[in-house]
């Protein structure tokens, strides 16, 4: 009897002039987490549409429970007990959670109508099972999207499930879902249920895998055990470079002071908070989920209106009323939510980074496609955007690139103040690479970026200042220099918890 639940050996998948999985291999033993890692064309999502039956390998073969299997369609990974959880959950919204859970395998009375008592008892049952409150009879767009990521386990409980593909899971979740989800997926592994998680967070694959395995290039690169292997080295294997080279070394000289908040305050959001951002500096904004960062950054760029203290632009004071009117006087936002408030998803790229200086390129009521074009290709190659291109739409591209289409929409719009909430979230690690070094290619230009995170390491090496907050109000500020890890998580941190 083999050790491993599944073994997937030496998969291919070729797609016209893409070799999309060359070679690859994976295992997996029974109860057990094991994350799969790689940067965004690695090969992960191919190789997950394989075990799903979406694609069928052009070569290689699949064994479970020690026999080979032809996973050829969707239903029969189904059949065999395999379920995945997307990062986008495909939802029936109108539904009702019942109703969502036993979709396509509905309990039926012998008149083919639904035996809604039933469901709803089994579907109660199944959401007991872990630890959810959620009512069966509840409509399931009514739902966090933590609590439809729950449904959609129950759902996968309910077909038999022996191994369950986590695709992101903790991308739109809080810090406290997050951890509520990992008890969650380490009840399923103490269960037997054998769990693949992919997610470009570290701190996902620490809480809960067991092994990992990296892709590189659409090839197999390694499997270690997780209290095997440090950082530094899962860094090199998944981007071919030492960490070391990972955070640009900024050369930018600090100048004059661009913006100014003093005493600015939202009630029941933020109160007292005081900082100056200036010309050449990256100053990091950075506490617990909940402690006002993003509602500080709403009030700055116009979004939310402060009931007391005051903005400073260059030294002056101003009442920023709309988003339109920071822009004018270049401010710009790059939201945490990329996909619903900073791009047109079905635009292209093009449109969407010449959006806001339209002016520049119009001439009455037409539009100088050649001069906008120019514009969009400048920031593309600028970027380093990948897409074959500008007319490519922005949905066609990775969470990096999307990434970097927002900043070059805001660098088109000539703002000299780029406020960059969460700028690495949801993207693989080589594009954060990419994103820290036009961060500091643009502070080397005299721009100052204020930015929002949640990542210590990007905290500590991307910053030349660090604003902590914690329950609306500024803890302290630390130069990057002297903080720590330690220092910054204890300054955020709660009174009460610290006691």
């Amino acid at each position: 009897m083999s050790e491993y639940l599944l073994e997937m050996r030496n998969i291919t998948k070729i797609f016209p002039g893409v070799r999309a999985l060359d070679n690859v291999s994976f295992t997996l033993k029974k109860g057990e987490i094991h994350a799969l890692m790689g940067e965004n064309g690695a090969g992960k999502s191919t190789f997950i549409k394989v075990l799903t039956g979406v694609h069928r390998p052009d070569g290689g073969e699949i064994i479970l429970d020690g026999k080979k299997i032809e996973m050829h369609d969707p239903l029969v990974a189904a059949k065999h007990g395999i379920a995945a959880i997307y990062q986008h959950l495909a939802l029936y919204p109108d539904l009702t959670v019942a109703e969502n859970i036993f979709m396509g395998h509905e309990k039926m009375t012998k008149m083919k109508s639904i035996k809604w008592r039933e469901t709803n008892n089994a579907a109660r049952e199944l959401l007991d099972s872990l630890g959810s409150n959620i009512s069966p009879t509840d409509r399931m767009g009514s739902l966090s999207v933590a609590q439809q990521q729950l449904v959609e386990i129950a759902k996968a409980l309910s077909q038999n499930m022996q191994i369950l593909i986590m695709d992101e899971p903790t991308a739109a979740l809080s810090r406290r879902e997050s951890e509520e989800l990992y008890a969650i997926a380490s009840k399923l592994r103490d269960r037997g249920i054998s769990i693949i998680l992919i997610s470009h967070r570290f701190e996902d694959m620490y809480n809960l895998a067991d092994r990992v395995t990296v892709f590189r290039d659409a090839q197999y690169i390694g499997t270690w055990d997780v209290n095997g292997i440090d950082n530094a080295t899962l860094v090199k294997h998944m981007v071919g470079r030492s960490i070391d080279q990972f955070f640009p070394k900024g050369n930018a000289k600090i100048g004059e002071t661009l913006l100014e908040v003093k005493n600015l305050s939202r009630t029941g959001y933020f109160a007292d908070v005081s900082f100056k951002l200036h010309e050449g500096e990256i100053l990091c904004l950075t506490g617990l989920v909940g402690a006002g960062r993003t509602e500080v950054v709403e009030t700055i760029s116009g979004i939310t209106k402060p009931t007391g203290g005051e903005i400073l632009f260059k030294g002056k004071p101003v009442r920023i009323q709309s988003p339109n009117q920071a822009m004018k006087m270049g401010i710009g936002l790059l939201p945490e939510d990329r996909q619903k408030q900073g791009l047109f998803l079905p635009w292209s790229i093009m449109d969407n980074i010449t959006l806001p200086a339209i002016d520049r390129f119009a001439s009455g009521i037409f539009r100088s496609g050649k001069r906008e074009r120019a514009e969009g290709e400048k920031y593309k190659d600028a970027l380093r955007i990948r897409a074959t291109s500008v007319d490519d739409t922005a949905s066609s591209l990775s969470g990096g690139n999307q990434q970097k289409v927002v900043v070059s929409k805001l660098l088109s719009g000539s703002n000299r103040i780029l406020i960059l909430d969460e700028p690495t979230k949801g993207v693989d690690v080589g594009s954060k690479a990419q994103i820290y070094e036009i961060m500091r290619n643009l502070t080397e230009q005299g721009f100052g970026i204020l930015m929002i995170s949640s990542e210590l390491p990007e905290v500590i090496n991307m910053s030349d200042n660090i604003v902590v907050m914690r329950e609306g109000r500024v803890s302290t500020i630390i130069p990057a220099s002297e903080a720590t890890q330690e220092s910054v998580l204890s300054a955020g941190m709660p009174l009460e918890k610290q006691a």
